[in-house]
């Protein structure tokens, strides 16, 4: 018991020392706070961008297909053949045949008030021709699954038209999209984090500074070098944490106007986008910047005391 007592008074002496930090030096602390959310609110903008771009790429391979038009020639059974073989190509969620009737059917709809158009065209004169709709499991085997379907053949024939319609420039315009804010979420969350920790060490240095002979104190009585290090870490820690909140809060505030109005300029063009929510997100951005806040805040107390205490 006696064991725990002292343990539990080095504990909240560490804390409540950390915490004196913070307001003994109001200008570094508030300048620490200032580049500890400046850094944790552009990593927090291309990090909801990049999972909103991941989400719409999921959306897309959940509903976007490709069709794959059948040749007039096909019989019903090779119609079925040549759906069973697309459905083994590695890459191919589903394959649906869509028959001639299904298209006339559905053209039929589209045109509405106009659908003397297609007058005398019935199942037995149907201008359009059987295909198979594909849908993938990933976006990104698009054209290799492409080449094998156009390559397919039953009996030494083929009844594929090579002329699939697909939509890959979008395609690959998200693709690459998706990748370069990964690629600059990446770079800049290094270089920020780098100048959080030179900022934060710094600030450190100057609690450290008005405190030396205190600090040296210490020493003489026989403080370890761990028991000195601990409040400054834990001042650091605070830092992150304070930061990390603060930073949330902007974001809830700022994502929540933002897609709100993007949503209501899409639904006045009748134009249906899926985008995340906040709730949607929030557990991974709170794990993601409080490892992010209290890792910059310890690493750069730490690195400030190392020095101090040529340790």
């Amino acid at each position: 018991k006696r064991w725990l007592k002292v343990r539990y008074n080095i504990l909240t002496y560490h804390i409540g020392e950390g915490i004196r930090n913070l307001f003994k030096n109001k200008k570094s602390t508030i300048a620490s706070l200032c580049i500890m959310m400046a850094t944790m609110l552009m990593f927090g903008i291309f990090f909801i961008i990049g999972e909103n771009i991941n989400h719409i790429m999921e959306t897309i391979e959940e509903d976007q297909g490709m069709q794959v038009f059948i040749i007039d020639e096909a019989s019903s059974k090779e119609v079925q053949e040549v759906r069973d073989m697309i459905s083994s190509i590695d890459g191919v969620a589903s394959a649906t045949i869509y028959t001639k009737q299904d298209a006339l059917d559905e053209m039929k709809v589209r045109l509405k008030n106009n659908q003397d158009v297609l007058a005398g065209y019935d199942e037995d004169n149907n201008i359009f021709p059987d295909s198979v709709i594909v849908k993938l499991t990933d976006l990104q085997k698009s054209a290799e699954v492409q080449e094998k379907i156009r390559n397919i053949e039953i009996d030494g024939k083929k009844y594929v038209d090579p002329d699939i319609r697909s939509s890959d420039k979008t395609i690959n315009a998200l693709i690459n999209i998706a990748n370069g804010i990964k690629i600059i979420t990446g770079v800049l969350l290094v270089l920020l984090i780098a100048i959080s920790i030179f900022i934060i060490s710094n600030t450190i240095k100057l609690t450290v500074h008005a405190r030396r002979k205190e600090i040296s104190i210490m020493k003489y009585v026989g403080a370890t070098n761990s028991f000195i290090r601990w409040p400054f870490i834990v001042e650091g820690i605070i830092i992150g944490i304070i930061s990390a909140l603060l930073t949330i809060l902007i974001i809830y505030g700022g994502y929540t106007v933002v897609v709100t109005k993007i949503l209501n300029v899409f639904n006045s063009i009748n134009v249906t986008v899926s985008l995340l929510t906040f709730a949607d997100m929030y557990k991974i951005i709170l794990v993601v910047y409080m490892v992010l806040g209290i890792g910059i805040g310890a690493l750069g107390s730490s690195i400030s005391m190392r020095k101090y205490l040529e340790v």
